[in-house]
């Protein structure tokens, strides 16, 4: 289990402390919620979870198989609902990955994206789509 310890700081702020570690983040809601939109929102943090967690499944992956996954990006596009209740309506995930990734593995490393933690933990009426580029440097 891990702890999250969260304060609101007032300003429509949080911060958000990493039990282990003691790393902490803050956050500000977004312009188009009445914020200052100057750090990450609550639901860009979900886009964020999404992309890095995709990007560390691969990169275990890619050590089990000897693979360098180095230069790897993804780009998560997150759109909000336009009629209430608001929420996440929409999560488009670009990977780029080295073209150096053997052509027989990448159906494997697919499989494994699609498999994500996070993408697993998401409303199922929140629309998903993974697109795969086989050419970072």
């Amino acid at each position: 289990m891990v702890e999250i310890a969260i304060a609101y700081q007032g300003g429509l702020r949080c911060r958000a402390e990493h039990g282990p570690s003691g790393v902490a983040i803050q956050t500000d809601a977004p312009l188009d919620n009445h914020g200052r939109g100057e750090l990450f929102s609550p639901t860009d943090l979900v886009a964020a979870a999404l992309g890095s967690c995709i990007l560390t499944i691969l990169g275990i992956l890619a050590e089990r198989h000897a693979v360098d996954l180095s230069g790897a990006r993804a780009h998560v596009a997150k759109e909000m609902t336009s009629a209430p209740p608001r929420r996440i309506a929409r999560l488009t995930v670009n990977l780029s990955l080295p073209a150096t990734v053997p052509a027989e593995l990448r159906p494997a490393f697919e499989k494994a994206a699609r498999g994500c933690p996070v993408l697993a933990s998401l409303h199922p009426e929140i629309e998903e789509t993974l697109t795969f580029t086989w050419d970072a440097a």
